[in-house]
C-alpha cells in the first residue's frame, strides 16, 4: 500500500491514520495517510474507531461502477461500518455522552469521509449502543451485512414462525447472518454452500446443501413440498433453479440484483434504519446473532484486506482494526 501525502514529512496537528483513494481502481489505489481530525457539527458524534469492517460494496463504489449514480469527492476514505468509543459530542446531540460504546452504518450522499480511519464525525441516527457481548471486530461486521440480512429476512420476505427458507451463499457476510435472523423467527432454514463450507453452516443452525449439481434433488429432500421463501445472497444464477425447489406461492428476494431470474423475486435494497439496527444489537445480546470474522487486519494492511474480500470464499466478515486503539 503506498503512503501518500501527509504521511511523512510535517506532521499534522490532531492528525489521524487513513486510508483513501485519489481516483478510481482497485485495492491498489488505497493509501496510508495522516489526515485532520473530522470537523464535527453541533449535531454529531466524533467516534474513535476500533474496528471498521469491509463490504463488498466497497470495491464497487471504489471502482467507480456506481459512478453515474453516487458523486464521489476526491480524494475518499472508503468504508461505511465501524464499531469505537464516542470521543466526544456536539452541544446539540442528544442520545449518546463520551465514553458510549457504539456501532455505525456511516453512509453520506457524497463518497468522501468514510471509516476506514482512525476517527469519524458521525450523525446520532446512524449509530446505535454496541452489542456488549461482541467484540469489536464482530460488531463492526454488524451494521450493513446485519441490516440488509434483517431487511431481507423480515422486511422482503416475511419470515415467519413455521416457513422453510433456502438462503443461497449461506457461509457468507449477509448469508451467515439471514440464516440466524430467520431461525430467530423460528423458520427451518436450508442453506446452500461450497463443500468446505458445509459444517460451517450447519454450526449456524441450518441444514447446509451443496451449491451446483444435485442442487435441486439435496432440498426436495429437505423440503419436499417446497420451500416458502428463498433469499440469494451469493448470485450467479441462484435463483434459477428456484422454480424447482419453491412452492407455487413462495416468496423469494435477492441482494445480488438478480431478481429478473425468477418472476416475482424482489431485489433487496439496504437502508438505515434505527429501529432494525436496535433490534439486531438486541438479537445479539439474546444470544441469537453471532458475527462471524473470517479474517483481521491492521487499518494499515486495507488493501490487502479488499484483495482477500475480491476473491471471494469469504467466510463470514472480513475487519480492519485499529490497533492504536485496541
Amino acid at each position: 500500500m503506498r503512503h501518500g501525502p501527509g504521511s511523512h514529512g510535517k506532521e499534522i496537528v490532531g492528525a489521524m491514520k487513513a486510508i483513501r483513494y485519489r481516483t478510481f481502481g482497485g485495492p491498489e489505489v488505497l493509501e496510508v495517510v495522516d489526515l485532520p481530525d473530522p470537523k464535527m457539527f453541533s449535531d454529531l458524534v466524533m467516534v474513535r474507531i476500533k474496528a471498521a469492517a469491509l463490504n463488498p460494496a466497497d470495491l464497487g463504489f471504489q471502482s467507480g461502477a456506481v459512478d453515474p449514480l453516487v458523486d464521489s469527492f476526491f480524494p475518499v476514505v472508503p468504508g461505511w461500518d465501524l464499531a469505537g468509543v464516542v470521543d466526544e459530542t456536539g452541544v446539540a446531540t442528544t442520545g449518546f455522552r463520551a465514553g458510549d460504546e457504539v456501532i455505525g452504518f456511516v453512509r453520506g450522499q457524497v463518497m468522501r469521509h468514510g471509516t476506514y480511519a482512525e476517527k469519524i464525525a458521525a450523525e446520532p441516527r446512524q449509530l446505535a449502543r454496541k452489542p456488549r457481548n461482541l467484540s469489536w471486530a464482530q460488531a463492526a461486521g454488524l451494521p450493513l451485512a446485519g441490516l440488509t440480512a434483517y431487511q431481507a429476512i423480515v422486511h422482503n420476505l416475511e419470515v415467519t414462525t413455521g416457513d422453510t427458507v433456502l438462503v443461497h451463499g449461506a457461509a457468507g457476510g449477509v448469508g451467515h447472518l439471514a440464516v440466524q435472523i430467520a431461525i430467530a423467527r423460528g423458520a427451518r432454514v436450508i442453506g446452500t454452500g461450497s463443500e468446505t463450507s458445509q459444517a460451517f453452516i450447519e454450526s449456524l443452525g441450518a441444514q447446509p446443501v451443496r451449491h451446483g449439481d444435485g442442487l435441486v434433488e439435496q432440498v426436495r429432500r429437505i423440503a419436499p413440498g417446497g420451500v416458502d421463501a428463498v433469499l440469494d445472497t451469493a448470485g450467479r444464477g441462484s435463483l434459477s433453479t428456484t422454480g424447482k425447489v419453491a412452492t407455487p406461492e413462495a416468496r423469494v428476494a435477492s441482494i445480488t440484483r438478480s431478481a429478473a431470474e425468477h418472476p416475482g423475486a424482489v431485489d433487496v435494497y439496504c437502508h438505515l434504519d434505527g429501529d432494525d439496527l436496535t433490534r439486531l444489537v438486541e438479537l445479539a445480546e439474546e444470544g441469537r446473532l453471532t458475527v462471524h470474522v473470517d479474517r483481521v487486519f491492521p487499518l494499515g494492511e486495507a488493501a490487502q484486506a479488499q484483495r482477500v474480500l475480491a476473491e471471494g470464499h469469504v467466510r463470514g466478515k472480513i475487519v480492519l482494526e485499529n490497533r492504536r486503539e485496541m
